[in-house]
């Protein structure tokens, strides 16, 4: 005999919209506590969920909500993200700019990002975009322009879009999309990584923490590190360091070595708020150091005695034990032994901030 919450799960498919409106608003609670009631009869529930992000707009939104809580659980996640049609849908609503739920569409395809199948994406093309988005029929493109263009509700007035830095995080993980991130274009000649770098500081952690995690999954591309670090291509150094620097005076030797963008920083200059996203670039200069230039480019510009700094004035035990592994590779002489391996033992060190 079904108990009532099994019971009150079948009234989601209801021909009533009030019916489902009032039986919907009930089960979002469960959706954390009670996984069990929404995974009867092969996952119908969820089947009736998918169906209803296309439902009333408030309907719509308990909907999303319950498919974010749900897709924590691998066996929900594979049976959302593995749907195409599905994808589809939540494609063309998130770039919809009149679409009141976005945001919870951005944070659903975070979750479905964690489901490595998803990495097609970087070869799915969407002939239906609208306006804004239609320079570029590749998903990954308009995903990055929905992004860059939807920052602080410029875009859709009830979205920011934050959440596609976690897309953008997870996705990175494979190769083929750290490929993408890296190379030039050509519906804009704008190298990816370019557009999103600019991030590191923006006012919402959520963007900064998932920009950062990308950074540091491309930064596992070796091949890529000349571009990296090269003033005319992607120069990704000063987007780096500047979350991590605080207002702290620097002898006159130091001060005048570091990146032009470091230097003269006014007293009040505070380093991120966040000490996981202050983590994950010291870690990103770490693998950085992979390559002999790469460490003596680092070197050059005082990266030391920045952190040096923040060893001292984050009271963060991953933030220091991640300052003491990038410090022992930057004051080994190179003539040491074993001075090549740089950064390759922290290899196993990639991890991605989950939503």
């Amino acid at each position: 005999m079904p108990t009532e919450l099994e019971e009150l799960v079948g009234f989601i498919a209801h021909p009533n919209p009030q019916i489902r409106k009032v039986a919907i608003e009930n089960l979002v609670p469960y959706s954390t506590t009670q996984l069990s009631i929404f995974q009867s009869q092969e996952l119908q529930p969820v089947k009736h969920l998918k169906f209803l992000v296309r439902d009333h707009p408030e309907i719509a939104e308990h909907a999303l909500t319950i498919l974010v809580n749900l897709t924590a659980d691998r066996k929900v996640l594979k049976y959302v993200a593995e749907d195409d049609r599905f994808i589809g849908i939540v494609l063309g609503n998130l770039t919809d700019p009149r679409e009141p739920n976005a945001n919870l569409l951005a944070m659903l395809l975070a979750n479905m990002a964690k489901w490595d199948g998803l990495k097609t994406i970087i070869t799915t093309r969407k002939q239906t975009a609208p306006d804004p988005l239609r320079s570029n029929d590749l998903v990954l493109n308009q995903l990055l322009d929905l992004f860059v263009k939807g920052a602080d509700g410029s875009y859709n007035k009830n979205a920011d879009y934050d959440y596609l830095a976690y897309v953008f995080a997870d996705l990175s993980k494979h190769a083929e999309i750290r490929q993408f991130f890296v190379t030039k274009q050509d519906y804009d000649d704008v190298v990816p990584l370019n557009k999103i770098k600019v991030f590191t500081e923006h006012k919402s952690d959520i963007r900064r923490k998932g920009v950062a995690s990308t950074i540091k999954n491309l930064a596992f591309d070796i091949p890529s590190h000349p571009a990296f670090m090269d003033e005319d291509r992607i120069h990704i150094l000063p987007y780096i360091l500047l979350p991590i620097i605080g207002g702290e005076q620097y002898d006159e030797e130091e001060a005048m070595a570091m990146l032009p963008e470091l230097q003269l920083l006014p007293p009040d200059k505070q380093r991120d708020s966040d000490p996981s996203i202050v983590q994950i670039h010291v870690e990103t200069l770490t693998l950085l150091t992979t390559t002999r230039e790469g460490r003596e480019l680092l070197r050059s510009i005082s990266v030391y005695p920045i952190i040096r700094e923040t060893h001292l004035r984050v009271d963060d035990e991953g933030v220091r034990e991640a300052c003491e592994r990038l410090v022992q590779v930057l004051m080994r002489d190179e003539a040491e032994p074993g001075a090549e391996a740089g950064a390759e033992e922290n290899d196993d060190d990639d991890r991605i901030v989950e939503v």
